[in-house]
């Protein structure tokens, strides 16, 4: 997800007495074991093993992804503080969520992360466990603190330039559904895991049924007017894309969220715009409405198909991101074909 990338300097460690405290165990029973012994479970994650000696009881999750995976799955009373967020809540998860205190909005400081003395944190990209997010995954380590890294964030993506990663195979989710297993696996919960995924499966099959959008071509825009950044052919979107069979007119770019001129735009000519609402305020153009003013004022876009036949599809920035929401998406964009009579 683009983000405005900015370094901050790492807070200073806590003394040794906080490692007590965060590392200790504690709670209603160790992850992964059914019968309630004193057992481990380690990960192989984004080429680090994560061993995680007992189910966590003070869980941080660093982004709103993994945030809505651990509310989706009950686990609002073993968590201890929530980040990083660019849309309300999902829907139905309200209340749950409000028993989560917020450590901040964007990235919090590691001081502010280890002041909710947390025994696990997850993050939704490997920025956010990287130098200018919240800190290195080592220095989660270093303090006892296993830190667990989306798969969908490393899993056939090179995430070495400046951007935000190249996917070098296409994301499918699977991989999503294997993030939601992990997590259910630490947390001792594997039943609430896999029915999440069936429901998720479900709604994604009643979503494509009797959906053919071959010959629509479709542009997906995350954020910023000035330089907007639009989807490649293979994150999160390409799974939409795929499921309905809609081609995006950037495929041609295996970048996660290039950055591209509004002039290429305007010749590539979309049947229908996908276009993130997000309500962050960190780069231009972040609400649906900033997007369709500027589309339908600036000399470039408003003679573009999509604009002058108002085909928008407004969609949550985690939608668009690889989360449990990335089925909104696909629900969302089924739904706008067969409005638009583009669904054959």
């Amino acid at each position: 997800m683009p983000f405005a990338r900015r370094l901050r300097p790492l807070a200073p460690l806590l003394a040794g007495a906080f490692l007590l405290t965060a590392c200790g165990s504690g709670g209603a029973g160790p992850a992964g074991t059914a019968k309630g012994a004193d057992a481990a479970v380690t990960l192989d994650n984004c080429g680090a093993k994560v061993r995680v000696a007992h189910t966590p009881r003070r869980a941080v999750a660093l982004d709103q992804g993994a945030a809505e995976i651990m509310l989706s799955l009950g686990l609002a009373d073993r968590m201890a503080g929530t980040a990083t967020w660019t849309d309300p809540v999902l829907k139905g998860l309200e209340k749950a969520n409000a028993q989560v205190p917020r450590l901040a909005d964007r990235y919090p400081s590691f001081e502010k992360v280890l002041d909710a003395e947390p025994d696990f944190v997850a993050a939704s990209f490997q920025y956010t466990l990287g130098k200018g997010g919240v800190a290195p995954r080592e220095k989660f380590g270093e303090l006892g603190v296993p830190a667990y890294l989306s798969p969908s964030d490393c899993a056939g993506k090179d995430n070495s330039g400046d951007g935000d990663g190249v996917r070098t195979s296409a994301l499918t989710m699977d991989t999503v559904y294997g993030e939601i297993r992990d997590l259910a696996r630490i947390f001792d919960v594997r039943e609430r895991g896999e029915k999440l995924v069936a429901r998720l499966k479900s709604r994604v099959a009643e979503a494509r049924a009797g959906v053919d959008g071959h010959g629509v071509s479709v542009l997906y825009w995350f954020a910023n007017s000035d330089s907007p950044y639009m989807a490649g052919c293979c994150g999160a979107p390409g799974i939409v894309t795929k499921e309905l069979g809609v081609r995006n007119v950037f495929d041609d770019t295996r970048e996660e969220w290039p950055q591209i001129n509004w002039e290429t735009v305007a010749d590539r000519d979309p049947d229908v715009l996908v276009i993130g609402d997000l309500t962050r305020r960190s780069q231009s153009a972040e609400s649906a409405a900033q997007k369709i003013g500027f589309l339908e004022s600036d000399p470039v876009t408003r003679n573009m198909t999509a604009v002058r036949k108002e085909r928008y599809v407004l969609l949550s920035g985690q939608a668009l991101n690889p989360t449990i929401r990335t089925v909104e998406g696909v629900e969302k964009v089924a739904a706008a074909l067969r409005e638009f009579g583009l669904d054959t």
